[in-house]
């Protein structure tokens, strides 16, 4: 491809910007189906699982013989997907009910999960909301993108930490928390990447919507607030929790559903730039099966399974600490 040539060239000249790592990535030297090792006896949850990246990364897993639980909100939606990819694998995922934007919900999943297994070895925080209407909100109030894309998967990454480390216990090998996030993060227009005053819905919240512009401005600055989130609670949980492996990825311009909020010029460039949804898998199947993934602990990755280096602000501790401490206050009723 054209495209890859271009992009050979790009990742030599300025490997870690914009057009290396969401336009023009250099051609993958990584190869999910001759790469993954075989996961029998291996256990893998995959948020947003019945569609987009998700799908592909339960698809990959199940090629491999794991035994993968595809968390999702609608029953219809994931048995769809569960008897496509029986069809295209020869293995059977697992429904798990999850509505991210619901904390209850989110309980509710993690305790199932914990009646069935005894522990979890690689959990892909991969569901995300991208740029939705400013007016909507998860059921306990949270702007719908900073509620589902990390105060849910924070609660989630809580609730499930006895099950991860369960697998260090047992084995002596980590467990492997992979966060998906995006390039968006460094648009976080703050000196922390955060805004707690957006972050939930309110009079404060509806001021700053109006200052930024309710179609275009406020939909990416909130956007950027949460795929900074989600970078910061990977790094959270890496110093926090030494028995399990937490990364983040980019995983890169995609052709997916994400941009179904997005206005009709919009959609149509993305789709004319960027790339097939089935290598958005591709890093994230590399931080959460391969060998060299046990060192992949506050890293953050990108297209298409390479190093990379996220904003600057990602790894100020203070501002790990100040997330931390909000977040632990918000979910204390569901812990």
């Amino acid at each position: 491809m054209i495209s890859y040539l271009f992009g050979n060239l790009i990742a030599r000249l300025s490997p870690e910007g914009a057009m290396s790592t969401t336009f023009f990535p250099p051609s993958p030297k990584y190869d999910p189906s001759r790469d993954i090792p075989d996961l029998t006896g291996k256990i893998a949850i995959v948020t947003g699982g019945n569609s987009g990246v998700g799908y592909e990364t339960v698809k990959q897993l199940l090629l491999k013989n794991a035994r993968v639980y595809l968390a999702a909100r609608t029953q219809v939606k994931a048995q769809e997907a569960i008897e496509a990819l029986a069809k295209e694998t020869g293995n059977t995922a697992i429904w798990l009910k999850l509505d991210l934007g619901d904390l209850e919900s989110v309980k509710q999943a993690a305790a199932e999960f914990s009646a069935k297994e005894e522990r979890l070895i690689i959990l892909f925080c991969n569901a995300g909301v991208m740029v939705p209407p400013v007016d909507q909100l998860t059921k306990q109030g949270y702007d719908l993108q900073f509620g589902t894309n990390v105060v849910g998967h924070y609660l989630l990454c809580v609730l499930l930490y006895p099950s991860l480390n369960r697998t260090f216990e047992l084995t002596g090998s980590r467990a492997r928390v992979i966060h998906t996030s995006s390039e968006g993060h460094r648009i976080a227009n703050t000196p922390s990447g955060l805004l707690f005053e957006a972050a939930k819905g309110g009079a404060e919240r509806d001021a700053l919507i109006k200052e930024w512009g309710p179609a275009v401005g406020a939909p990416w600055t909130l956007y950027g607030f949460s795929k900074m989130g989600n970078v910061l609670i990977a790094n959270i949980f890496n110093r926090a929790y030494p028995s399990v492996m937490s990364c983040t990825v980019h995983p890169g311009g995609l052709k997916s559903n994400l941009h179904q909020h997005e206005p009709l010029w919009q959609k149509i460039f993305f789709n004319l730039a960027f790339y097939p949804v089935p290598l958005g898998a591709y890093t994230q199947l590399w931080a959460g099966t391969s060998e060299e993934g046990d060192g992949f602990g506050g890293k953050y990755l990108f297209p298409w399974a390479r190093m990379g280096k996220a904003d600057a602000r990602a790894a100020y501790e203070a501002t790990q600490d100040e997330l931390k401490g909000w977040l632990d206050e918000e979910i204390k009723a569901y812990v």
